[in-house]
């Protein structure tokens, strides 16, 4: 079924449909422009949103790159990027292939149909025309006729008028014969026009028109295939893009994955631990006491100006408060203006860089070398004094970068020095609990046997760690057999003890303990427990509450 033979007589609906089908292809053109503005658009902001959360530093200077979920983030971004340039791909893929191309095909469609619609108005107006020249003759044979048929009833009524002269007779005849020799003419003439207009109508009805219309509608056709092309080409630009895209989202996943929140501890210690030891235990300072306490090792004194002193002062009381406000520091070339950890991994990393900085100054000048030596074998290849100042240039850089290796392994050993003595210094303080003071606990006799003897010396005598275990003393002259007296308050036992000395008792970390008997200066508390039993205990081992 075609065109030409089942719509012959709709020529106008046939015109419309094929203007309507033109812009149907115009809108789509339209459609594709503004999708592929949309995509540029949504990958612009894409990329300035990227570039907005991007981390400002090199990743070399940004000590939050180290850290996974910096590194995932920043993965993440990245592949945000590179989705924005797939858009940008789809954006472009549709402008060149749908709009540029369906457009250029628009204008040919909208040519090659004003060209036939042309030929169908003109073979149209050629019709028309014939049939205006048909009824000019046919009006023309009626005219003719008419007259003939007059002058002849004219010639008749005067041939029989007795009153007529013979001329009129005559004349009239003569008229009469005149108009029928016309009217025959003009119906010869009537017959030869419409014997060629039903020729030209046949031919615009069975040949012209059909041929005219079975163009349009190849046209219309050749329209509609290529505009469903157009349609594919919208799915076929994004599938293009497709795996690309999905790289970019299993690469987000990955990075999803690739958090280690374990790691992240241990980066976050490796960039920020100090080195330095932890500051010692603040010590009790007893003013309840009117009578000067003979200071112990694990307890403070009270000198003799009577102002009480906080012993192991020093370096740890500088570093006792990390949590406190710090002061701005002067940035040192040796970096002791850092932690000695951190002193350690900055000196380091300025080391490794000068020894880089040295090897790519000892490669450039072995490679300067040779190319003397090349130019002395083949002067035509250059001047060998050519290359003396960048040689000299090199040495020089070469023995620069000597002395600056020699300086930071200087500061690192010794910045290693401090870091290994601090390790040892809060091995030594925090391994375990304070040591049980040096002196004995007090009884009933021992301040017979003690009395010549100065607490105080006894207490400057730290046991060896092999004697922390052995009995304080050997003899006690009463096992606290009178009545037991009331508590004077409660403590509990920071530490564990182990009562393994006569005197003594044991205790358990947290456990809650009845005061019998405050400190006297010694370092010794005299407590009891509430399962029974009573005994002396470190001091420095106890949270002490008086009634």
């Amino acid at each position: 079924m075609d065109w030409g033979t089942e719509l012959w007589d709709q020529f106008e609906v046939l015109e419309r449909h094929t203007q309507w089908g033109l812009d149907l292809l115009d809108r789509y053109v339209k459609f594709v422009k503004e999708r592929t503005e949309v995509e540029q658009a949504y990958a612009k902001q894409l990329r300035s949103l990227v570039k907005k959360y991007l981390p400002k530093r090199p990743a070399k200077d940004d000590p939050e790159s180290k850290f996974s979920q910096q590194q995932s983030f920043v993965q993440i971004l990245q592949e945000v990027n590179d989705f924005a340039g797939q858009r940008e791909l789809v954006a472009e893929n549709l402008s060149v292939r749908v709009c540029l191309e369906l457009a250029k095909y628009s204008q040919e469609m909208k040519q090659e149909r004003k060209m036939h619609f042309q030929e169908g108005r003109r073979a149209q107006q050629q019709l028309e025309s014939g049939f205006k020249q048909l009824e000019n003759s046919k009006r023309k044979f009626e005219r003719d006729c008419r007259e003939a048929e007059k002058a002849a009833q004219t010639a008749e009524r005067l041939d029989q008028d007795i009153n007529a002269t013979k001329a009129d007779v005559e004349k009239a005849k003569q008229q009469a014969h005149l108009r029928s020799h016309m009217a025959e003419e003009s119906k010869n003439e009537y017959a030869a026009q419409l014997q060629r207009f039903n020729r030209d109508q046949s031919h615009f009805y069975f040949s012209q028109m059909p041929q005219i219309f079975d163009k349009l509608q190849d046209m219309d056709e050749r329209r509609a295939a290529h505009l469903g092309a157009g349609y594919g080409l919208l799915s076929e630009a994004e599938l293009q893009v497709v795996p690309i895209i999905a790289k970019c989202l299993e690469g987000m996943k990955v990075a999803a994955d690739a958090v280690d929140a374990k790691n992240d501890s241990q980066v976050l210690i490796e960039l920020h631990k100090s080195g330095f030891a932890r500051p010692g235990d603040v010590e009790f300072e007893d003013f309840s006491q009117p009578m000067n306490r003979v200071p112990s090792d694990s307890s403070l004194g009270t000198p003799s100006d009577g102002r009480p002193e906080l012993r192991g002062s020093g370096r740890s009381r500088a570093k006792r408060w990390p949590f406190g406000k710090k002061n701005k520091t002067v940035v040192t070339e040796d970096f002791s203006h850092l932690p000695p950890e951190q002193q350690r991994k900055r000196l380091q990393q300025q080391l490794e860089e000068r020894n880089r900085e040295l090897q790519k100054e000892v490669d450039q000048r072995e490679a300067l070398k040779k190319m003397k030596d090349v130019y002395e074998k083949t002067p035509q290849m250059g001047d060998p004094a050519s290359l003396e100042p960048r040689i000299t240039e090199t040495l020089n850089n070469i023995e620069r970068l000597k002395l600056e290796v020699q300086k930071y392994e200087a500061w690192l050993a010794e910045a290693e020095s401090r870091v290994l003595s601090n390790r040892g210094d809060s091995l030594g303080r925090h391994t375990r609990p304070p040591d049980p003071p040096a002196s004995v606990p007090p009884d009933s006799s021992s301040s017979n046997n003690s009395g010549s003897q100065d607490p105080k010396e006894s207490s400057e005598e730290p046991l060896s760690e092999e004697g922390q275990d052995a009995p304080i003393y050997t003899e006690f002259d009463e096992d606290f057999e009178e009545e037991s007296a009331s508590p004077i308050g409660h403590c509990v036992a920071i530490y564990h003890f182990e009562g393994s000395s006569e005197g003594t008792i044991s205790m358990a970390e947290g456990e809650d303990l009845s005061l019998m008997e405050e400190d006297k200066g010694d370092g010794w508390t005299r407590v009891r427990r509430k399962q029974g039993g009573e005994g002396y205990v470190p001091t420095s081992y106890l949270r002490v509450t008086l009634n």
